[in-house]
């Protein structure tokens, strides 16, 4: 049974969440072979201020108004 985690920076929607399972699931099937009811798909999604790259986080921030 393939199980597959994918970590992602929360804030997609549903509808390219499901797409992103659908997508991978074929991959899996196809490269391997394996049973399409055999393959898990773990979806991990963290905040961006939990996710840093180069020195930063991802969180996205806003220029004060005024």
């Amino acid at each position: 049974m393939p199980i597959v985690e994918i970590t992602l920076i929360e804030g997609r929607t549903p509808e390219a969440k499901r797409r992103l399972i659908a997508r991978v699931t074929d991959a899996i099937e196809e490269s391997i072979a394996a049973p399409r009811d055999s393959v898990r798909i773990i979806l991990r999604e963290i905040p961006a201020l939990h996710f840093g790259a180069g020195g930063k986080t991802k969180e996205k921030t806003e220029a004060p108004s005024g």
